[in-house]
């Protein structure tokens, strides 16, 4: 395993991490037997970031991975990185709540949930804009100082709001869209992202010495290798809300993935280690999270470290990409 280090974080962290999102049963290939045996097949790979919200399946990721981190003994041999600021009722419709009470509610809930007395890295998961970033920063303040959390994260900000938090209460680690076809994103999933991750947030991670896990970093599947040209989901796959794999934009995705892959060919390699390279080569990136449906899919995603991309092969690559840098 290849393991990276950043200035304002203390562990090394492997350069995979996990996405525990399918661990919640909004994919078609969810299934808790299967995530705890992607759990123990990963930290017996080196991985040791786990990262989770509450969201993912509605508070049941957080108990999966919880669950098999003390079955298993594992927990002192990961990170955990989890989220908050996302709340919902019967309807499941979310609504944004950086407020001071509701991150002392959430707090507690996630430590429940995940059995354990700390999360390592708490990221706001979207922002709020009906709270005042000096409040968010109070209550972060005050759960860091209980010792129940050790870093301080952000998923989705703008990075003027970033320079604010990292002001008052320091930011040690950020989270973005990113990957091959999605490197300055308009928006995700229908929801408008108010930062361009290659052109704003990359830089600013590398300047405070932050760390940087990049999310989506497969395409939700198309880079993985695993989509056809006319693939469908399932309404109960959250996938199927995505309007990036419907229509003509779905179709201009595929044909770059189709050039991707004829390189990848070339190559001898499988596009999606191709894309984890992409990637990992770059300084900035910390821990890429990836989803992993199956120990086989882990193991394919985590053979990509063995091998590195040349100069001349990332820039056929850069090539390649190039007219995807600015798609919504």
């Amino acid at each position: 395993m290849i393991y990276k280090k950043v200035p304002r974080i203390e562990e090394e962290i492997s350069a995979i991490g996990i996405g525990c999102w399918n661990f919640g049963g909004d994919w078609d290939t969810s299934s808790d037997m299967g995530a705890d045996k992607v759990i123990q097949a990963a930290v017996d790979l080196g991985i040791n970031l786990f990262d989770v919200a509450p969201v993912y399946g509605w508070n049941h990721a957080e108990r999966v991975l919880g669950k098999a981190l003390k079955e298993h003994q594992l927990r002192n041999k990961v990170v955990i990185a989890s989220k908050c600021g996302l709340t919902w009722g019967a309807d499941h419709v979310t609504s944004n709540n950086l407020s001071r009470a509701n991150l002392l509610s959430e707090i507690d809930g996630s430590l429940e949930r995940l059995q354990t007395d700390r999360i390592d890295i708490w990221q706001l998961h979207w922002p709020d804009p009906n709270t005042p970033i000096e409040e968010t920063c109070e209550a972060l303040a005050e759960i860091k100082k209980a010792g129940k959390i050790r870093y301080i994260g952000l998923s989705n900000f703008a990075q003027k709001d970033m320079e604010v938090f990292h002001k008052i209460v320091g930011v040690d680690a950020q989270q973005g869209l990113y990957n091959m076809f999605e490197r300055n994103a308009h928006s995700y999933h229908n929801i408008p992202l108010q930062y361009r991750t290659e052109d704003e947030m990359l830089p600013n991670v590398k300047k405070y010495g932050q760390g940087f896990l990049p999310y989506s970093p497969l395409f939700q599947g198309l880079l993985a290798g695993r989509f056809t040209r006319n693939k469908t989901f399932s309404s109960t796959d959250i996938r199927s809300e995505n309007p990036k794999f419907f229509g003509d934009l779905y179709q201009t995705y595929f044909d770059g993935y189709e050039r991707l892959k004829a390189f990848a060919d070339e190559m001898g390699h499988p596009v999606n280690e191709v894309a984890v390279n992409w990637l990992r080569q770059k300084d900035e990136v910390t821990a890429i999270i990836g989803g992993a449906s199956s120990v086989k899919q882990l193991e394919q995603n985590a053979a990509s470290l063995a091998w590195s991309l040349t100069d001349e092969e990332m820039k056929r690559i850069n090539e390649i990409i190039e007219p995807y840098r600015e798609m919504p």
